[in-house]
């Protein structure tokens, strides 16, 4: 089978399409999907360069890829509620247990697949796992955000940020984000009700007494959130963990989010897109024999939504 790896770690030219690469087999709790689609996360690219490499050490050649959408090709020992011939999502990662999504056939442990949405073909559904995930699990399982409430998500135009628009949306709140000038229009259409252009705008000065804020972006932009929380507010950072010093002084709580992809979280997913909540933006469908070209548009290009790999069409 093909499958999309790397000898050693580094820049876009170190990734090798392997004509015959191994075909992984599904282990106990694990399922092998045959992949039709699979997306690029920020993740993939820092994971080739080797940013990872000290927590997670790879066996080379490792098959990159997270997102996937396809269908059950085989079955597990100890796995239940799926069958051979389900269309599903999820996230076969070499960090979470799986074999890596840049493969004409993958693994991934049962606990990380579920049920695509079934309004969806599998190019937009392999756009939605990690950065759906972690917007869901930022927002109701970590902020627990109500209807009425007011919200910051920084970086609005970003994958994360463009589905936790939605999301919060589709929950009642209101919603201010920070964008750049040419993609005001864009997160407006995604729902938010105020945009704040952080090139030149300080979003510390305009905000206050907000319940939430969600921090895809990270550095100075996290602990300037503080100032915009009231008490007993709550700030979610994807990048990092939030100063515990600052939380304790402002007197709200602080989260570092290391975001986990599950069957309960995709199936959440999957009933907001199916119900119209959310809705999927694709930038770029890529060949897997364009993989150079797509991870420079990742990397360099800042595009407005995802960028999949279409592996088989279906």
């Amino acid at each position: 089978m093909k499958a999309l790896q790397i000898k050693q770690y580094g820049g876009k030219d170190v990734l090798e399409l392997n004509p015959n690469a191994t075909k992984p087999i599904a282990g106990k709790g694990q399922v092998l999907v045959e992949a039709h689609a699979a997306s690029i996360n920020p993740i993939d690219w820092k994971v080739r360069a080797g940013y990872m490499k000290e927590m997670v050490p790879f066996t080379m050649p490792a098959t990159l890829g997270g997102d996937v959408a396809g269908v059950v090709a085989a079955i597990g020992e100890s796995v239940s509620g799926l069958n051979v011939g389900d269309r599903v999502y999820g996230y076969p990662s070499l960090l979470s247990g799986g074999s890596g999504s840049f493969a004409e056939f993958v693994v991934a442990p049962a606990s990380a697949v579920a049920s695509a949405p079934q309004k969806v073909n599998s190019v937009e559904a392999a756009a939605l796992p990690l950065v759906g995930a972690s917007a869901v699990q930022a927002l109701e399982q970590h902020i627990k955000l109500g209807q009425g409430q007011k919200i910051l998500i920084h970086g609005g135009a970003g994958g994360i940020g463009s589905i936790a628009i939605q999301v919060a949306k589709s929950i009642g709140a209101y919603v201010a984000t920070t964008a750049g000038a040419d993609d005001s229009a864009y997160v407006q259409s995604l729902g938010a009700d105020q945009v704040i252009d952080y090139k030149k705008d300080p979003f510390e000065q305009r905000l206050k007494d907000f319940d939430a804020v969600f921090d895809t972006v990270g550095g100075d932009t996290t602990n300037k959130s503080f100032k915009v929380l009231k008490k007993g507010g709550t700030l979610v950072s994807m990048i990092g963990r939030p100063d515990a010093t600052l939380a304790e002084q402002q007197g709200v709580t602080a989260i570092g989010q290391f975001t986990k992809v599950t069957t309960d979280v995709l199936r959440r997913l999957a009933q907001l897109v199916d119900g119209g909540k959310v809705k999927i933006r694709v930038a770029q469908v890529f060949p897997i024999e364009k993989a150079q070209e797509a991870f420079q548009l990742v990397e360099e290009g800042r595009p407005r939504g995802k960028v999949v790999f279409e592996l088989r069409r279906g």
